[in-house]
């Protein structure tokens, strides 16, 4: 299991490996990492770790102004996802009562899903890693 600085936002993107194109993607290409190291969560840390590539993702192309990295990597920690958008604010989080309709509670979930999730501003962006635990 490779290691690397989740936080170099010099690295340099592989051109065999695009960015997703949305949560679905994104998802997909969680579970063909989980396969292809013969990694068996069970269904309902399988849900949590799909749940947390996708609002990643999701939120970077919705929010953030487009997803602009993405790595996903299996460590002793568990899965531990990168994704960086082009913006600079955080995560915002919603009130029930603000008057949405609908949304607004995809970051609480990442937040209470994820066993660490930090956020780190970069030149044009920011980078969020987050890790969920097998």
């Amino acid at each position: 299991m490779a290691s690397y600085d989740p936080w170099d936002h010099d690295r340099a993107v592989d051109a065999r490996h695009e960015l997703p194109t949305g949560g679905a993607d994104a998802r997909a290409r969680v579970r063909d990492l989980l396969r292809a190291h013969a990694v068996l969560p069970g269904q309902v840390k399988l849900a949590d770790m799909l749940l947390v590539t996708s609002e990643l993702v999701t939120n970077a192309i919705r929010h953030g102004g487009g997803l602009v990295r993405f790595e996903a990597d299996l460590t002793e920690d568990g899965l531990v996802l990168v994704v960086a958008d082009r913006s600079t604010e955080p995560p915002r989080v919603f009130r029930a009562d603000d008057g949405r309709a609908v949304g607004g509670y995809g970051w609480p979930l990442t937040c209470r899903v994820a066993a660490e999730i930090s956020i780190r501003p970069g030149p044009g962006g920011k980078t969020i890693r987050a890790v969920v635990s097998l």
